[in-house]
């Protein structure tokens, strides 16, 4: 059975917790990579920025591609699915570093500021930004050039947490105001427990009483960032689990199913029909056209 590659971050050597790669030397060792299939859907445990510096092509997040070109980056989250572009001609960066890394070097109230950056359930992966790439590429070219290696990781998380900054004041609708900041964590710790629970329960009472509260002060809080009912929320993050194993794996429905904490096969379809319009085994047959 061939599941979702789970991949670890894996620098040059086992203290790297950050990375800068050349996209044209990683595309030219694709095929030498032996754990996965970089050009196949494989969830990572690390983030990462992909920086476009020339050419066009595209680039797969959770199934869905998106467009890339010049002064382009694409972020994705640690725990996502994504998959690289067959036969891509772009160029550019990608730069890969650890939950370690953004917690010990980064300051509080960055981390508090760049959570909203790093969550795909609120924002856009796609973004402009050419002129702060190119200075953020040379900033990190220039720092791992030196043989001085004092503060190298400080640096160099500075460096990115800057830029990250910046990047988060260009999406204004995404901005977190003060007075909506208690929600804004009721929210992310309600995210993540779904996503570790979603196999166990989809009922919101249960995650509210994780959570500490009622199940009105939790629907309040995920419509506030997502003007959708916590209901919504859990099923539509059962329905990207659902397809990513559909997509990325050679497991029956049956042991989807189950895998995504259905008892019957019956429910199972009932649910995904639900949801998606169609059954669990005409959305499998239609990707594959």
């Amino acid at each position: 059975m061939k599941n979702i590659p789970n991949i670890a971050f894996q620098g040059k050597d086992r203290k790297s917790i950050f990375e800068l790669l050349n996209l044209s030397d990683l595309f030219e060792r694709l095929d030498s990579i032996e754990d996965h299939e970089p050009r196949q859907p494989h969830r990572i445990a690390f983030f990462a920025l992909l920086i476009v510096t020339k050419g066009t092509g595209t680039h797969q997040i959770d199934l869905k591609d998106y467009k890339v070109e010049e002064g382009t980056v694409l972020k994705i989250e640690k725990g996502q699915v994504h998959s690289f572009q067959r036969n891509a001609t772009y160029q550019g960066f990608l730069i890969i570093f650890t939950e370690e890394f953004l917690m010990n070097y980064f300051s509080k109230s960055s981390i508090n500021l760049i959570s909203n950056l790093y969550n795909y359930h609120l924002s856009s992966p796609v973004f402009k930004n050419k002129i702060d790439n190119e200075i953020l590429i040379h900033q990190l070219q220039s720092e791992i050039a030196l043989e001085n290696s004092f503060a190298h990781r400080n640096i160099m998380a500075a460096f990115l947490d800057l830029y990250l900054l910046k990047l988060e004041r260009k999406s204004p609708d995404n901005y977190i105001p003060k007075n909506k900041s208690k929600q804004f964590y009721t929210f992310d710790q309600f995210k993540s427990l779904v996503e570790t629970n979603f196999t166990k329960t989809r009922n919101v009472k249960d995650y509210a009483n994780l959570l500490f509260i009622t199940t009105k002060t939790l629907n309040s809080a995920v419509k506030e960032f997502t003007l959708n009912t916590s209901k919504n929320f859990i099923d539509d993050y059962v329905i990207l689990e659902i397809k990513r194993d559909m997509m990325s794996t050679n497991k029956s429905l049956k042991e989807i199913a189950f895998d995504t904490g259905f008892d019957e096969v019956t429910n199972f379809t009932k649910f995904f029909k639900k949801k998606m319009k169609v059954s669990p085994k005409e959305f499998k047959s239609q990707q594959f056209i």
